[in-house]
């Protein structure tokens, strides 16, 4: 477009901006959100596929699970689950006991450790903080040895008492720095105010710190949950029968003869739905826990 200067009065070409280029700009926009967000959902139904393969497979018999191609459309049957109750009674039992009590006692045993190491921090608690984080140092299977031989001498041996200690042992020093960075988040005006009010430790840990940190006690006791249900180096090194858990059970379903993939698949089906339950209950106290952290 041609204006004229008003001091020259001489012609000046003045460009203007098309305006097709913003709309072309915003499609562009909208086009690579699209791309990005169909990405996201193909990863999703990837990683999914294996769980939702396995579900649907536990729900077959096991003449329908080895067809060649794969069938997508079936009668469900529910005999292999049937099946695998019959047997699993106790490895479930052993695992919810075993992961159960060892939680509880992470816990009961981290929350007052976190206290002291931040609320009313004790001396050199830097030095016990990185002492905790050191065990966690050290690979598990160099431990075995002497685990084994406490185990034996103890007659704990097969005996699901025997992985309660390990769980807690090595679940706590996480369980101490997760909790902690949750107390040290808590405003110290709101303890002083509790404190002036006349309240002791045991009032103050109670009913002031405990009631706002539950996102990370959820969060811890999901982690204990997951790392304890799910553990087979320990409960297949120190246990073998009257204490087998469901992963040494599940175990007992791949033989050198034959590969039983329906009653595996309904096996690891039942197994996997205690930890989802875990996390479905914690859900709340997470989001509320990640949406905190945000604000503040």
């Amino acid at each position: 477009m041609t204006v004229i200067a008003p001091q020259s009065g001489t012609e000046v070409e003045v460009g203007v901006r098309p305006g097709g280029g913003w709309l072309k700009r915003r499609t562009r926009r909208k086009l690579t959100a699209s791309g990005w967000t169909t990405v996201t959902f193909a990863l999703a139904i990837i990683m999914f596929f294996p769980f939702l393969w396995m579900v649907l497979t536990s729900f077959k018999t096991e003449g329908k699970a080895y067809t060649t191609p794969p069938a997508f459309v079936f009668k469900p049957s529910l005999v292999e689950f049937n099946g695998v109750l019959n047997t699993a009674g106790s490895p479930f039992l052993h695992s919810v006991l075993a992961t159960g009590v060892s939680t509880i006692f992470v816990l009961c045993l981290g929350l007052p450790a976190a206290y002291a190491l931040s609320v009313r921090a004790v001396p050199q608690w830097r030095n016990t903080l990185f002492f905790f984080l050191s065990t966690k140092m050290l690979p598990y299977v160099a431990a075995i040895v002497p685990f084994y031989m406490l185990a034996k001498d103890l007659h704990l041996l097969d005996n699901v008492v025997a992985l309660i200690i390990l769980y807690t042992a090595f679940q706590l020093p996480l369980a101490i720095w997760v909790i902690r960075s949750f107390l040290v988040e808590i405003p110290r005006e709101l303890l002083e105010a509790a404190r002036l009010d006349g309240a002791g430790t045991f009032v103050e840990l109670t009913r002031v710190i405990l009631p706002l940190c539950l996102p990370g006690i959820a969060a811890t006791a999901l982690i204990c949950v997951i790392f304890s249900w799910d553990d087979f180096f320990f409960a297949y090194l120190l246990t073998s029968t009257r204490a087998m858990t469901v992963p040494i059970f599940l175990m007992g379903f791949v033989q050198s003869e034959n590969l039983y993939f329906a009653q595996l698949s309904a096996a690891a089906t039942l197994a996997s739905l205690p930890v989802i339950l875990a996390g479905w209950i914690a859900q709340k106290q997470l989001v509320r826990g990640l949406s905190l952290g945000a604000v503040k």
